[in-house]
């Protein structure tokens, strides 16, 4: 038990007035052999003491406003511990093209928007946010905090650089995952609109990664109408032994032993469907913590002094003034 003021514990001995200070007994008799042995009498005197005292106590406790620990309890739910990788170079902050030609809203707000409707959506998800542009900033680590996952999840939409280093946003996310317990469902969102090339060692580095923490990947394309596509099988590089890369992005993290989809979104529709196909895949049975706050003491507190108090006040209405 903790106490939000515990100098008032000081106060404790007080609990010994009732047996320092006898109440004087305010009936007279002339000879004290009228007053006759009771036993009873005297028990019931003591046990009114103790009683007091017990009152006196519970009010001292009381002022000192003791509560308990919080606990925290492991439950098993649906959801996952997921890392989002969120592209923040500058072609971020273009608008999405409509069919029509009309510009849309931009990439990053969509993906922002979407993100938070989807999180807001699940209940047991821990989420972690890293961007990258020319480098990675890491963002939030791993979290059940809904707020915090929406503050992060906004504050991407910032300013953005020219450069996509994929390669050092997938190397801090798979960072996520290192001091968090496995829940049994891990996996990455990464969000671009273009790919940049990884050298070997990084290559490799995040392969290792992935496959020890058991990491699966989601890779969410955004593209314009009409550009290239990582599925088109038929595309013809205008450079021999040179092909875009985004397709060797895509050929490389098809490699990985850990589960991989990839998907592609020329429009807020589009990714708001790659997104709930990412939410259906991946509610999985987890173990999660849930935090259950200290209760405070304070009201049964209350109502067990004022029911003792009563009780008093009672036996004391109850007490013989006088012999007949």
């Amino acid at each position: 038990m903790n106490f939000i003021n515990p100098w008032i514990l000081f106060l404790l001995p007080l609990i010994f007035i009732p047996f320092i200070f006898f109440q004087e007994n305010s009936n007279k008799y002339s000879w004290n052999e009228m007053i006759p042995q009771d036993f009873i009498s005297l028990l019931i005197g003591f046990l009114l003491k103790i009683l007091s005292s017990i009152i006196i106590g519970l009010f001292i406790i009381l002022l000192s406003e003791p509560y308990s620990d919080q606990k925290i309890v492991e439950r098993i739910g649906e959801g996952a511990q997921i890392g989002l990788v969120l592209d923040r170079s500058a072609s971020m902050d273009d608008p999405f093209v409509g069919t029509d030609g009309e510009v849309g809203e931009t990439k990053s707000g969509a993906a922002s928007r979407l993100i938070i409707d989807f999180f807001e959506s699940r209940t047991n998800d821990m989420v972690g946010v890293v961007t990258f542009s020319n480098s990675a900033m890491f963002v939030l680590p791993l979290t059940q905090n809904k707020d915090a996952i929406k503050a992060a999840v906004n504050a991407t939409a910032g300013n953005a650089l020219f450069q996509t280093n994929i390669g050092a946003g997938l190397t801090s996310s798979a960072a996520l995952f290192k001091e968090v317990a496995d829940s049994g469902s891990r996996a990455i969102i990464l969000l671009s609109d273009g790919a940049g090339r990884i050298d070997a060692n990084t290559q490799q580095k995040i392969k290792d990664w992935f496959e020890r923490f058991q990491i699966g990947l989601y890779w969410i394309v955004l593209r314009e109408p009409g550009g290239y596509s990582i599925f088109d099988d038929d595309f013809v590089p205008l450079q021999e032994h040179q092909i875009p890369p985004q397709q060797e992005l895509h050929d490389y993290f098809k490699t990985f032993k850990t589960p991989f989809k990839a998907y592609e979104a020329e429009d807020p529709k589009s990714l708001e469907t790659a997104i709930k196909d990412i939410g259906l895949k991946e509610k999985k049975p987890i173990i999660y913590t849930e935090r259950i706050p200290g209760q405070n003491y304070s009201l049964p507190l209350i109502i067990l002094t004022l029911i003792l108090t009563g009780i008093l006040l009672i036996l004391k209405l109850l007490e013989v003034k006088s012999f007949k």
